[in-house]
């Protein structure tokens, strides 16, 4: 049997310190690993030299703005996964034997699902008060950097990447209506054909902003070109818009059903529309989830 407190290593390596070792790495920076841990960039650094003192071996070297691990650095990468993995594995199997649902859970969501994914959450911390969550709202590009580094436990988009290879769960219906002022002269007429929507002022999404791709998709298979009037970086600042009387826009339902109860915007009846999506759960393929984020992935999947 081995004798693990004989070990020089085990007297002088800790856990943080391949933590944070581990997460300079996969996020190939100080200050983004320092943003993560929520520590400063100095005591990064210094946890980082002092594994590299320990190890006696050369772990990171910089290239340009961007920290690569040497040949060295990449094998204790691995085994640094290999240990932090076992580390989780045995905080969820002490969970599981107390019946406690009990850890952090990180979430990213692209900012249209806003209006609903804090709602779930909170919901689930209701049951699962021991739940520690940190919830992400950026745009569809740092979704996509978030989940390529591995950032959370769970990303909450509307179209699921083909760029990775992923594990999507649909969960929820994304109604996507076009929408337009209270007073808008289309609102009194029925069927609207698609290509009329090219003579209003449109106000569309930043180029890959998800809502843009599919509308974009759905005028294109209609032969259909649609020069934006005005192009905004949030479904909030779109919607701020047609409430300005700039222009008519495509939202989620999800994201006016209180503008629409007090009547301060209206949706057309167009054709092609409503244009149903959906919204999914996506990790990377390959990756194992933690006791809490299995929980709460069962959580807001339907039944």
């Amino acid at each position: 049997m081995t004798d693990f407190s004989a070990g020089n290593l085990v007297r002088k390596l800790t856990l943080r310190q391949l933590q944070i070792f581990e997460t300079v790495v996969r996020l190939q920076g100080y200050t983004r690993a320092a943003e993560t841990l929520h520590l400063s960039q100095p005591t990064v650094s210094m946890q980082i030299r002092k594994l590299s003192e320990t190890l006696d071996l050369p772990l990171l070297e910089q290239v340009g703005r961007t920290v690569h691990p040497t040949a060295a650095g990449r094998e204790v990468y691995k085994t640094a996964r290999e240990i932090l993995g076992g580390v989780m594995a045995l905080e969820d199997l002490t969970s599981e034997l107390r019946g406690v649902v009990k850890g952090d859970l990180s979430i990213a969501v692209i900012t249209t699902a806003t209006y609903f994914m804090p709602h779930l959450l909170g919901s689930f911390i209701t049951r699962h008060p021991d739940v520690r969550p940190r919830l992400t709202i950026t745009n569809r590009a740092n979704v996509l950097e978030r989940l390529k580094s591995n950032q959370d436990d769970l990303l909450i988009m509307g179209q699921v990447p083909n760029e990775f290879a992923v594990e999507a769960f649909p969960f929820i219906d994304n109604e996507m209506v076009v929408v337009a002022p209270p007073d808008h002269p289309l609102l009194s007429q029925k069927n609207i054909p698609l290509h009329q929507l090219a003579k209003e002022r449109f106000l569309v999404r930043e180029p890959g902003s998800g809502t843009r791709m599919a509308v974009d998709r759905l005028f294109a298979e209609h032969n259909i070109e649609i020069k934006p009037y005005m192009e905004l970086g949030s479904a909030e600042a779109i919607k701020q818009g047609v409430l300005a009387g700039l222009g008519i826009s495509v939202l989620s339902r999800r994201n006016i059903d209180l503008e629409l109860a007090n009547n301060h915007i209206a949706t057309l009846d167009v054709k092609h529309f409503p244009l149903v999506r959906r919204w999914y759960a996506v990790h990377l393929g390959g990756k194992k989830l933690s006791l809490v984020a299995r929980t709460f992935l069962d959580y807001i999947l339907p039944e």
